[in-house]
């Protein structure tokens, strides 16, 4: 494998994502809009881009892990003027599906490809390099991707065209909604019920009960650690097009508009950026709706 790879977008997942990337021994680029996150990474053996630009004309593939649909489109926009024919782009955001199919056409005509490849595993699975990748593009495109992403992936698959990978991780995202809800709600009652909290955390997160968010979240509401891990703010991004995808498909997703709602009270108090854990300290303010 002699491409040389770029990768644009350097938050949580995406800066642990470009290191294991170096670490494989592949050349790197890296390029960020807050330059420090760039040079923080010079230690893993990354080269920092003097510009997007820039990257876009040394690099063979260019990997992109931003927010939204807008800046992923606004990254491959800065990146055509100078990029080569035949450059992949490979997409880690979570954007819309109809978003990801038109950047896919529109640098089909440019004669470049494109993979929409969003992640899941959160942060621990991007330092662990043991995330979930679906990948939506054509059969060549993934193929061409796959075995880079294999260093940061404890599994990743075509999931079929151009979309289809965002529209799996938003089927992804309603599940981990409906966990995260099973996992706050039964904690607070558990504490309202008086019982041991940690006790109630192992015993029913080790049982039928037990999830990932079980796993991950459990400690932090015993630690009333509100930090992220993922954000109140990025997962409404998600449910947002959750909710999207779902009236275009005409599918009920009744669980996903609750958990929804309910964070949006936290981001109404000025907390978007605590971890969607939080929700639990929600739930424990609320008295029976019944």
């Amino acid at each position: 494998m002699a491409d040389r790879l770029g990768f644009v977008g350097l938050g949580v997942m995406g800066a642990p994502m470009a290191g294991h990337l170096a670490r494989a021994g592949h050349e790197v680029s890296v390029w960020n809009r807050t330059t420090s996150k760039a040079e923080a990474l010079k230690g893993s053996g990354v080269n920092v881009a003097t510009s997007i630009g820039h990257l876009a004309a040394t690099c063979d593939i260019i990997f992109i892990c931003v927010n939204r649909s807008e800046d992923v489109s606004e990254v491959v926009h800065s990146c055509l003027p100078t990029a080569k024919p035949g450059t992949l782009f490979v997409d880690h955001s979570t954007i819309a599906p109809a978003a990801a199919q038109q950047l896919a056409e529109e640098l089909k005509e440019k004669g470049c490809g494109f993979v929409d490849a969003p992640i899941t595993g959160g942060s621990m699975g991007a330092q662990k390099g043991q995330l979930t990748v679906f990948c939506g593009g054509s059969k060549d495109d993934v193929d061409r991707a796959l075995p880079y992403i294999q260093a940061y992936a404890k599994r990743a698959e075509r999931v079929g065209d151009s979309g289809r990978g965002q529209m799996m991780k938003l089927a992804n995202q309603i599940a981990v909604g409906g966990a995260l809800m099973a996992c706050c709600e039964t904690l607070s009652f558990a504490k309202k019920a008086g019982l041991d909290l940690a006790l109630a955390k192992d015993m029913i997160g080790g049982g039928a009960g037990g999830s990932w968010a079980f796993d991950n979240y459990g400690p932090k509401v015993l630690a009333r650690d509100w930090s992220p891990g993922f954000s109140v703010k990025n997962q409404r991004k998600d449910f947002a097009y959750c909710k999207e995808a779902a009236r275009e498909v005409d599918a009920a997703i009744p669980g996903t508009v609750l958990v929804d709602d309910l964070l949006a009270q936290l981001d109404a108090e000025g907390h978007s950026e605590w971890t969607t854990a939080a929700l639990y300290d929600v739930l424990l303010r609320m008295s029976d709706q019944a």
